[in-house]
């Protein structure tokens, strides 16, 4: 994978765990890391690559217990940052338990995928053609955020789909929705204020309470966000 800078890359990899096993400047950059069973090699970036556009490389690393993997990467940046970088770059996506991927997204915008190895061979990349108005969006939301690593589309999803379907939906479907619009209007820096008045209106019973917490008791703040 492409290095912008052997600087920040040993810097964000080290802080992870990492241990480099190589560290080669001239005549050409390379760079290889180990941890856990596996390693990343890095070379040269092209001229004119822009880490800010995300697309420089990538890899995928299949492990036996992804869940695992994302708590060691969230207790080091906590320990080194004093937070999670979940925004930005570089950044880690967030992890929704049961999920059976998340991506580490390092300074040079490279793309590290750790996948469970009992992953779905057939998934639904676009929403579940099962699913119908905001089920359906929340779905697509879903794959956005976990598989293709895109908040800016599935911000832009779920505000056209609560538009077009909250008035039908499920009040407890709207409350997921508008959640799910709250945390990622914090992670894109956007107001949250519009969401969070939307939320605090509905009459959730404790079923629906329940679901809720089931589904996004990972995302900070939650408690502080429902009526």
């Amino acid at each position: 994978m492409p290095c912008a800078s052997m600087e920040e890359t040993l810097a964000f990899y080290e802080a992870l765990g990492f241990e480099a096993t190589c560290k080669q400047s001239k005549p050409y950059v390379y760079l290889a890391l180990q941890w856990s069973g596996f390693q990343l090699h890095f070379g040269p970036a092209p001229k004119g690559l822009d880490p800010a556009r995300e697309e420089s490389g990538g890899c995928l690393v299949m492990v036996d217990a992804v869940a695992s993997y994302h708590a060691a990467f969230v207790a080091a940046m906590r320990r080194v940052h004093g937070k999670v970088l979940s925004s930005g770059l570089p950044r880690i996506t967030r992890y929704r338990p049961g999920a059976s991927r998340f991506t580490l997204i390092d300074p040079s915008g490279n793309s590290i995928m750790f996948i469970q190895r009992d992953e779905p061979s057939e998934l639904e990349y676009g929403g579940s053609k099962k699913l119908t108005g905001l089920a359906r969006a929340l779905d697509n939301a879903r794959i956005l955020r976990e598989f293709k690593n895109d908040d800016l589309q599935a911000f832009r999803a779920l505000k056209s789909a609560v538009r077009r379907h909250g008035a039908d939906a499920p009040v407890v479907e709207r409350a997921i929705a508008l959640c799910h619009l709250i945390d990622l209007a914090m992670v894109l820096g956007e107001p949250i204020d519009p969401w969070g008045a939307d939320l605090r209106v509905l009459e959730l019973t404790s079923s629906d309470r329940q679901r809720i917490e089931s589904e996004l008791g990972h995302l900070a703040g939650l408690q502080d966000w429902l009526p």
